[in-house]
C-alpha cells in the first residue's frame, strides 16, 4: 500500500495544481501508475529540499569551526582529502588502489585541473605530498601527510558522532529499512541519465515538441 503525503504536491490553497494534473496524465499515457507518478513527485520535492541544504554542507562547516580549522582549510580542500584517504565506507575497493591527481577528481567528480589546483594548495599547507608509486616508478601519487591524516580522523570522528547520535533515535527496523534502499536509489541515481533517452523516445520527443510550442506563444 502506498501511504504518501499529497500535501507536498498541493498549493496553499489546497486544491489540486493544474500543471501536475497535466503532468500525470502525461506521465499515465507513458505506462507510469498514478500511485507512483504521486510517489515520485513526493520524493522528488523531498529530495529538492534535501540537495539545497546539503549543497551548504552545514555538517562539513560545523566540523571545520569546532574543530578549529575554518581559518586553514574551506570544504572543497577537506573533500579532496578526504578522497586522497578514500575511507572504505565511502569508495569501497577504490580505495586500495594508489591515488593520483585523476583518481581524486574521478572520486570527486570533478574536472582534473581543479583536483590538480587543490592538491596543489594542499601540499603547499603540508597536509598532503607527491610520492613515486609503487607499482609503476614513472607514475606520481599523492599521499596524505601526518597532519592531513590527522584532520581527516578528527573530521571522520565530528562527522559520525553527529550522525550517530541522529541515528541513535531510530529503531533497528527503520535502519535496515533505510539503508538497503537509499543504496538502491543512490545506484540508480548513476544510472539514470541514460535511461530518458533510451527508455522514452518517443516521450522525449513529444516534451520537446510540446516544449517549443509553448515557448513559442
Amino acid at each position: 500500500m502506498f501511504l504518501w503525503n499529497m500535501r507536498l504536491n498541493q498549493p496553499e490553497d489546497g486544491s489540486i495544481s493544474t500543471r501536475d494534473t497535466n503532468l500525470k496524465a502525461f506521465l499515465a499515457k507513458a505506462g507510469i501508475d498514478g500511485r507512483v507518478a504521486d510517489a515520485s513527485l513526493t520524493l522528488d520535492a523531498v529530495l529538492q529540499r534535501w540537495r539545497r541544504r546539503v549543497s551548504k554542507q552545514e555538517l562539513g562547516h560545523s566540523a571545520l569551526k569546532a574543530l578549529e580549522l575554518k581559518d586553514e582549510l574551506d570544504l572543497a580542500q577537506l573533500d579532496v582529502l578526504v578522497a586522497i584517504r578514500a575511507p572504505l565506507n565511502e569508495f569501497g575497493a577504490d580505495q586500495q588502489q594508489e591515488t593520483m591527481v585523476s583518481t581524486i577528481a574521478e572520486r570527486l567528480r570533478i574536472d582534473p585541473s581543479r583536483a590538480s589546483r587543490l592538491v596543489s594548495e594542499l601540499i603547499e599547507r603540508g597536509y598532503a605530498r607527491r610520492a613515486v608509486s609503487q607499482q609503476d616508478a614513472r607514475r606520481t601519487i599523492v599521499e596524505l601527510s601526518d597532519k592531513g591524516e590527522a584532520v581527516v580522523d578528527a573530521v571522520r570522528r565530528f562527522k559520525f558522532l553527529v550522525m550517530g547520535e541522529f541515528l541513535s533515535g531510530w529503531s533497528e527496523e527503520e535502519i535496515a529499512t533505510f539503508i538497503p534502499l537509499m543504496e538502491r536509489f543512490s545506484a540508480w541515481t548513476d544510472e539514470s541519465a541514460q535511461v530518458g533517452p533510451d527508455r522514452f523516445t518517443e516521450e522525449v520527443a513529444e516534451i520537446v515538441a510540446h516544449m517549443r510550442e509553448t515557448a513559442s506563444g
